[in-house]
C-alpha cells in the first residue's frame, strides 16, 4: 500500500463521518417531509444545533449523549451511524484499491466515487426501511442517474466497456426478476424493492456475474433466516411484514466483497483440471 493509497483511505473514512452525520438528517426528514437546507435544531426544545455540536461521534460523547440546552437524551444511533459510515467509507476505499489494477488513476479515482455513493444510499434507505418501510423514490430514482453516470465515466477513462455492458445487464435482470416476483405476490414484494432492485444490479453487475449471482441469492438468504430467527424468538408471525430493502442492501454488499470468490470457488467444485 503506497502513501497514496493510505492518505486517500484515512481522508474517505473522515469524510464518511461526515456523511454519516447528513445521511442522520436525510433518514429523519425525508420521511417526514421536512426540508434539508432547514436548520438543524433540538427535536424536543427547538433549540439550534451550534457548529460544535454537531461534529460526528466527538459531539455526542463530549455531550455524553444529552442536549446542551434541554437535557434531553439524544439516541446513541447518531454516532453509531457516522462511525459505521466512516468505517464503510474506509473499507470500500482499502478494497478497491487493493483489488483494482493501477494504471488509470482517474478512472479508479471515479469508480471509489461511485462506490462510495452505494455505501451512502445503503446507509440511509436502511435506517428509512427499518423505521417506516419505505424506501423513498426521491432516494432510489436519482441513484439510477448517478450510479449511471458514475460507472459510465470509469469505465471509459479505465477503457472497461465489459464491466458497464454487464452492469446495465444486471441492472435489468434483476429489476425485472423483482418485478414478477412482485407480480406473483403483491403482498410480499413492496415496489421500492423492485426499484431498488434496479441499482443494487447495476453495482453487482459491474463487479461480475459471479458478484450479480451471489449478491442476488444472498439477500433471500439473509432475510430468510431473519424471518425465521423472528418466528422462532415469536417476535413475528408468518403474515408479518418485514422489511426487505435492508437485506437486498446487505446481500448486495456481501455479492460484491466476496461474489467473484465464492463463485470461482463452486464453479471450481465442478470442474476438473
Amino acid at each position: 500500500m503506497t502513501p497514496l493509497a493510505t492518505y486517500s483511505i484515512v481522508v474517505a473514512g473522515l469524510f464518511g463521518l461526515l456523511i454519516g452525520s447528513f445521511l442522520n438528517v436525510v433518514a429523519y426528514r425525508v420521511p417526514a417531509g421536512i426540508s434539508l437546507l432547514r436548520e438543524s435544531r433540538c427535536p424536543h426544545c427547538d433549540a439550534p444545533v451550534k457548529p460544535w455540536q454537531n461534529v460526528p461521534v466527538l459531539s455526542w460523547l463530549f455531550l455524553r449523549g444529552r442536549c446542551a440546552s434541554c437535557g434531553e437524551a439524544i439516541s446513541m444511533r447518531y454516532p453509531i451511524v457516522e462511525a459505521i459510515t466512516g468505517l464503510a467509507f474506509a473499507g470500500t476505499t482499502w478494497w478497491l484499491l487493493s483489488t483494482t489494477e493501477s494504471g488509470a488513476r482517474w478512472g479508479l479515482a471515479v469508480l471509489v466515487a461511485a462506490y462510495l455513493y452505494f455505501v451512502s444510499i445503503s446507509v440511509v434507505l436502511t435506517l428509512i426501511d427499518l423505521d417506516t418501510h419505505r424506501l423513498p423514490n426521491v432516494i432510489v430514482i436519482p441513484s439510477y442517474i448517478v450510479a449511471a453516470a458514475l460507472l459510465t465515466v470509469g469505465s471509459a477513462l479505465t477503457a472497461d466497456w465489459i464491466a458497464l455492458i454487464r452492469a446495465g445487464i444486471g441492472m435489468a435482470v434483476l429489476y425485472v426478476f423483482y418485478f414478477l416476483l412482485r407480480l406473483a405476490r403483491p403482498d410480499g414484494m413492496g415496489g421500492g424493492d423492485v426499484k431498488l432492485a434496479g441499482v443494487v444490479g447495476l453495482y453487482l453487475g459491474y463487479i461480475g456475474w459471479g458478484a450479480l449471482a451471489v449478491g442476488a441469492f444472498a439477500a433471500f438468504v439473509l432475510g430468510g433466516v431473519y424471518g425465521v430467527v423472528l418466528m422462532l424468538t415469536r417476535r413475528a408471525g408468518r403474515k408479518t411484514a418485514i422489511p426487505f430493502g435492508p437485506w437486498m442492501i446487505l446481500g448486495a454488499w456481501f455479492g460484491v466483497l466476496t461474489g467473484e470468490q465464492i463463485a470461482r470457488w463452486y464453479v471450481g467444485m465442478f470442474v476438473t483440471a
